[in-house]
C-alpha cells in the first residue's frame, strides 16, 4: 500500500549523521544520496529525508509519526539511545506498551527537527 514515507530536513548534513547512526542499529541503511535527499532502506527505498522543495523550514505534523520494525528489544533499545546521542530528543522511553493486536516493546523519539519517530518490536507489521 505504501511505497516510502519522507520527511522534511532543514540539514541536510545533520540528517546524515542521524539517519546513518540511528537507522544502522535496525539494519537499515543509506541507499542513495542526491543534492538535498537522503533515501534509506533495506534492499529498496522506503523512507526519504529531503529538503523541501518550496525552500521553505521543514516542519513536523501534529499527531504525525513514522514506525520503524525492529527485531529485539535490543534494537529498540539500541535505536533510542542512538538517537540520543545524535540530536534526537525522546518522546516516550522504550518499554512494553499494549497495542490493539498484542503487546509491543516501543520507544519514541523526535529527530533534531522535529519529526517523531517510532521503533517497536511485534507491531501490526509482524
Amino acid at each position: 500500500m505504501i511505497d516510502h514515507l519522507s520527511v522534511g530536513v532543514d540539514d541536510i548534513k545533520l540528517a546524515k549523521k542521524f539517519y546513518d547512526s540511528v537507522f544502522e542499529t535496525i539494519g537499515i541503511s543509506r541507499l542513495a544520496e542526491m543534492d538535498g535527499l537522503l533515501a534509506y532502506g533495506i534492499k529498496t527505498i522506503q523512507f526519504l529525508a529531503m529538503s523541501p522543495h518550496d525552500g521553505n523550514a521543514s516542519s513536523s505534523g501534529n499527531g504525525t509519526h513514522i514506525a520503524f520494525s525492529a527485531k529485539t528489544p535490543d534494537e529498540v533499545d539500541r535505536f533510542y539511545a542512538s538517537t540520543l546521542s545524535n540530536g534526537g530528543t525522546c518522546a516516550g522511553e522504550p518499554g512494553p506498551r499494549a497495542y490493539p493486536h498484542a503487546e509491543v516493546y516501543a520507544a519514541y523519539v523526535r529527530d533534531p527537527f522535529g519529526n517523531k519517530l517510532e521503533v517497536l518490536t511485534n507491531g501490526f507489521a509482524g
